[in-house]
């Protein structure tokens, strides 16, 4: 099997894997070759010759392991390869020098046992950093069960390790993935925070102390392959960032690959929505100073697909509304739907200087179609606008309910691109401003 063969099948079995994004981090050349930039880094290279920056790949995909939800198991009868370390630091060098790629994103099936695949994956970058000199981004991703050792060394080489914790709980572990244990998982994200601190802590004394993934460590998580309530999901996101200050979660809604009797039919649609409304919860929780217990319950433990979990919260929390956005402080104003962290900045600067109105706001950037529910200006609200929790859960539903899936027969789902037919399954009644359903 040549080399491009090799890369066709472990490109492809690498595109379920979604925890790549930006670095997050700049650093120059340096006298050597290749650039990491905090911006840019995108999500995989494409076979068809486009210049997408990041090359997204399996070392191999062969694997000890037989994971029920992945399509790499090893009872799955798919093409199987694995690049040699030497080949994959070539072949990322090569692609680098067309101008391909800016880094590289490696993860690997389990082949032998996570320590020798560990070791692989480590001497590949060796070669980038060490003998081509490499200096661009590279994630990679660590194998639970590694000894701590074979972690630092790889932490110490790249820029970004991540440890996917694969599914929410530990029974559902233990089902659908018997070979891998929650032990095995958390006991790498506490090395790569262990190396991060002691490497903090070394910059301070030493200009030039070694750097220890100065990216960051992130997870992922597969939704809807088993039963975990939303606030079950949530709950766990918000631990890890407490715990293991981790740069990001990413979801994946589950992708039905395999027959198999513990998982969803095979005729399941991946919970797309579902995986949006975690997203907008976890953006919350890293920069809004939300807490899971206030954005979902026990008893409330899953979201609503007509609502973003912002506008579901405020709607639930009516008695801290309307927020003075003249007196607010920034902490509340983060809390109205439709304020983000830059509009809230805006009002807090532009309102030192003179007392802000609607129209102030508007000038300033601030988007009103969700906040004019939830703020008044110098004591007043918008014109036509009363605050009531029903009038605006109505509109807001509307809106989202136009602005992201259509309902039909009590049914919410996400709206194709092309599916022009489906804004007639309902309207908005004008004088009672209530969305109205065909069914």
């Amino acid at each position: 099997m040549d080399m491009y063969q090799k890369l066709n099948i472990l490109t492809d079995a690498a595109k379920y894997d979604v925890a790549c994004t930006s670095s997050g981090i700049s650093r120059g050349a340096g006298g050597k070759i290749g650039t990491a930039s905090a911006g840019g880094i995108c999500h995989s290279w494409s076979a068809d010759g486009r210049c997408i920056s990041l090359l997204k790949v399996l070392f191999t995909n062969y694997c000890q392991y037989d994971c029920a939800f992945c399509i790499n198991r090893k009872s799955n009868d798919v093409p199987r390869a694995a690049f040699t370390p030497r080949e994959l630091a070539d072949l990322t060098i090569d692609f680098y020098r067309r101008n391909y790629i800016e880094g590289l994103f490696i993860s690997s099936g389990v082949l032998k046992n996570a320590d020798y695949t560990m070791e692989l994956m480590i001497s590949c970058v060796r070669i980038l950093r060490e003998e081509y000199g490499f200096n661009g981004y590279i994630h990679a991703k660590a194998i639970p069960g590694a000894s701590q050792q074979l972690v630092e060394i790889l932490g110490s080489l790249v820029d970004r390790v991540s440890v996917n914790i694969e599914l929410p709980s530990e029974a559902s572990l233990k089902k659908l993935a018997p070979q891998k244990s929650k032990a095995n998982i958390l006991a790498p994200m506490k090395t790569i925070t262990d190396g991060q601190e002691k490497a903090r802590y070394e910059m301070v004394k030493y200009k030039h102390a070694p750097r220890f993934a100065p990216a960051g460590q992130s997870t992922q998580m597969i939704i809807g392959a088993s039963d975990e309530s939303d606030f079950h999901i949530l709950r766990l996101s918000q631990a890890l960032y407490d715990r293991y200050k981790l740069k990001r979660v990413f979801f994946s809604a589950y992708i039905p690959l395999n027959e198999d009797r513990m998982l969803p039919a095979k005729d399941t649609k991946p919970p797309l929505l579902r995986e949006h409304r975690l997203y907008q919860a976890d953006w919350l929780l890293r920069f809004y100073g939300f807490r899971a217990e206030e954005i979902l319950s026990e008893q409330d433990n899953m979201f609503n697909p007509l609502l973003d979990p912002k506008c579901n919260w405020a709607l639930n929390n009516m008695h801290l509304f309307p927020v003075e956005v003249n007196t607010a402080p920034y902490e509340m104003l983060l809390r109205v739907p439709g304020i983000g962290v830059t509009g809230a900045r805006r009002i807090v600067a532009a309102r030192k200087m003179a007392w802000l109105d609607f129209d102030s706001l508007k000038k300033i950037g601030v988007v009103l179609k969700r906040a004019q529910y939830f703020i008044t200006c110098k004591g007043k609200t918008a014109q036509y606008v009363t605050i009531d929790k029903i009038r605006a859960e109505n509109m807001l539903i509307s809106a989202s309910a136009k602005d992201n899936f259509k309902i039909t027969a009590g049914q919410a789902t996400q709206m194709s691109l092309f599916d022009r037919g489906s804004l007639n399954d309902r309207y908005i009644d004008v004088k009672t401003e209530r969305m109205v359903v065909n069914v």
